[in-house]
């Protein structure tokens, strides 16, 4: 039998599903057995491209995608002062590495969307750092922004993935204005914080105005919800060299990882606990 008549005679055998790779087969690896390993593969892959670029440690900043250079009001400010924190905090900060092998810390993070994230990576791109770009699948599609480094602009089915490669490194958490996606953030990093499941990393609320104006602090602890002691858990700032100053007031060190320098990203996530 020719090899054209073996496959004719074998043609359903080779047509079955079961006959795939299973690495090759899409339907099997987006089948509801495999979300586990989807899960998986979504840290790797992250993973991977992290430490191929020796990014050791970050600073994550958070903030609404719907504020651009041109908005209204205090818009255009929240915009120009996340670009400059961008671009201060990578030249100061160790994401710019002098020598080949030398890890580099605390290089910006952002959501990977517009808005002050892109401002945040738009900064950095100036400084000449690399940065990254941790975008998530949408309804209403997102595209990432043309300012995080093209290597280090991930994307993330599963939020829950995309919010433990944020947490993990994060030597400290810079918030603007922003709505429900920027308080789930908020709250994610201050519940670890709280419950002692992060290290004491600095957290630092940009517009002390604005914070105070859609979240009454006070009142979470006159209804006995947090203690007093909990809002030494983060600062305010109202510009960027005032974030800086906050940061370094709150232990961030320029150019070291929160951890010991020692650690592999893989204790690192372990002993963070995240």
């Amino acid at each position: 039998m020719t090899p054209e008549e073996q496959e004719r005679a074998n043609a359903a055998q080779l047509a079955s599903p079961s006959y795939r790779i299973a690495a090759l087969d899409r339907d099997f690896l987006l089948s509801e057995p495999l979300r586990g390993v989807r899960f998986l593969l979504e840290y790797e892959k992250t993973e991977s491209a992290l430490q191929a670029w020796g990014v050791r440690s970050t600073l994550v900043v958070f903030g609404s995608a719907r504020i651009g250079a041109d908005g209204a009001g205090r818009h255009a400010y929240w915009y120009e002062e996340a670009r400059k924190f961008g671009k201060l905090a990578s030249e100061r900060g160790g994401a710019i590495r002098g020598e080949v092998g030398q890890p580099r810390d605390n290089v910006i993070a952002t959501g990977g969307g517009p808005g002050i994230m892109q401002a945040a990576n738009q900064g950095a791109f100036e400084a000449g750092a690399p940065s990254i770009g941790f975008n998530v699948t949408l309804p209403h599609e997102q595209f990432p922004n043309p300012w995080s480094t093209p290597e280090l602009t991930f994307q993330f089915h599963y939020f829950a993935m995309r919010k433990m490669h944020l947490a993990m490194r994060a030597n400290a958490l810079i918030v603007f204005p922003g709505g429900f996606g920027t308080l789930d953030e908020l709250f994610e990093i201050l519940t670890l914080r709280q419950t002692g499941k992060a290290p004491a990393i600095p957290i630092v609320l940009f517009d002390e105005a604005y914070w105070r104006s859609v979240i009454h602090f006070d009142a979470l602890i006159e209804h006995g919800m947090v203690r007093a002691s909990d809002m030494e858990l983060f600062a305010f700032a109202d510009d960027a060299e005032g974030v800086w100053t906050a940061l370094l007031a709150g232990g961030l060190k320029p150019g070291e990882s929160i951890e010991k320098p020692a650690l592999s990203h893989t204790k690192l996530a372990a002993k963070r606990d995240i």
